[in-house]
């Protein structure tokens, strides 16, 4: 059985002029000769994306899209009709978001992010700028401290609200932030805190989140990476605890708590010393 949308093992059945075809358990479907693997037999399984071409015939692809069905992704405009407009997916046919789909009129090159959804009347892959139908947090999949997947979906006044792993949503405050963020990026965080929203007529919960991976995990992961730079840079790094958020963070791609953290760690192991003007690695 295949699915539409989204990436299939279909073994090749017969070789034509123009491609090969796949075994769809009827006539096959068609793999254009421009996307069959350099030495393909027949028998053989190939991994390739489906989807309907503009001549709505359901086609094989070894293209890598930029979103399979189910995705949130931020999309570029390609163009736009009285009907809807067609977003970049990485494909030979771009994806087509219906006027009713949008939020506002979308406009020729403008970024939107967008669910990728199979439409139940025409079978097509389709997307919606619509996301709050989606998006649920009455029953959650996640705990606290869990490491999730992030999606910035629009800032507020206390922060970003994001979409955990295309389910949820949480927010991001500010004072979490390190580094330049818009809506579609993407990054791995954890769940700092889940607790209930007040004066909801259903049992709904708030959740904070924050980049990276939770408390002396991320420390350790951090703690090679300190090490190495300090090796790199001849012992000797000029950052201390008086060193600005950003200037730590674009430097060593971490928050300034996290440094210190793992500044403070290095130092218990007598791996580093403190400095006036920075941190000094011990034994080299």
């Amino acid at each position: 059985m295949f699915k539409v949308g989204e990436y299939n093992i279909l073994k090749v059945l017969r070789e034509v002029d123009f491609g090969v075809y796949l075994d769809d358990g009827a006539e096959g479907i068609l793999l254009p000769k421009r996307f069959v693997p350099l030495g393909t037999k027949v028998e053989e399984d190939l991994n390739v994306f489906l989807y309907h071409d503009g001549e709505d015939r359901l086609i094989a692809t070894t293209q890598k899209p930029k979103g399979i069905l189910g995705d949130i992704v931020k999309l570029r405009t390609i163009s736009v009709t009285e009907h809807g407009a067609f977003l970049d997916n990485g494909l030979m046919k771009d994806l087509f978001v219906p006027k009713s789909k949008q939020q506002n009129k979308m406009i020729p090159n403008g970024e939107y992010l967008v669910k990728i959804y199979l439409d139940e009347q025409t079978g097509r892959l389709a997307a919606t700028e619509k996301l709050e139908p989606f998006l649920s947090n009455e029953e959650l999949t996640i705990k606290e401290l869990e490491v999730v997947d992030l999606i910035v979906y629009r800032r507020t006044d206390i922060g970003y609200v994001c979409i955990i792993n295309n389910k949820h949503t949480g927010v991001l405050h500010h004072n979490e932030i390190y580094r330049n963020i818009t809506t579609g990026d993407k990054f791995p965080g954890f769940i700092k805190k889940i607790y209930p929203e007040e004066k909801a007529a259903e049992t709904r919960w708030k959740i904070d989140v924050s980049i990276g991976k939770p408390g002396y995990n991320r420390v350790e992961d951090e703690t090679e990476k300190i090490l190495r730079l300090l090796k790199e840079h001849n012992g000797f790094l000029p950052y201390h605890d008086k060193s600005g958020p950003e200037e730590i963070y674009s430097f060593f791609g971490m928050s300034k708590k996290t440094f210190k953290m793992t500044t403070g760690n290095l130092y218990k192991q007598r791996k580093i010393s403190f400095e006036k003007d920075g941190i000094k690695l011990l034994g080299s």
